[in-house]
């Protein structure tokens, strides 16, 4: 279920690539790579930056997540050779994608697994 994951938001990051016009994945295998990247970004760095700025997201009711997960796509592009984004604009919006699509794929596993969960459940 990890490798599926790690596939489907690899693809995610090449299909965002080919349709916002300031991101580019030079191919696949850097989308793969940055998928790893981004996942070990999001559980070590992410959760740091939202205790430092706890009060800037509670006074925009949590709306500042979006620009850490801005920054936190645009300084993927700094050490990660083959993405490149043009600015941090094209960055937030890459990040509102990927957000999305994630929770999309969440969702989706999700329910494939609950239904497989519910199909072996014994009925009385």
């Amino acid at each position: 279920m990890i490798i599926l994951r790690w596939f489907l938001v690899a693809l995610l990051f090449f299909i965002i690539s080919q349709y916002v016009p300031g991101i580019s994945v030079a191919s696949f295998y850097t989308a793969l790579v940055l998928a790893v990247f981004w996942g070990i970004v999001n559980v070590i760095l992410k959760p740091i930056l939202l205790v430092f700025t706890l009060p800037i997201n509670i006074l925009s009711l949590g709306l500042f997540t979006f620009v850490i997960n801005g920054f936190l796509f645009w300084f993927l592009s700094t050490f990660i050779k083959g993405f490149y984004i043009e600015s941090f604009g094209y960055a937030l919006f890459g990040a509102l994608l990927l957000s999305l699509g994630s929770w999309m794929i969440h969702y989706l596993l999700k329910q494939s697994k609950d239904e497989r969960y519910d199909s072996h459940r014994i009925r009385r």
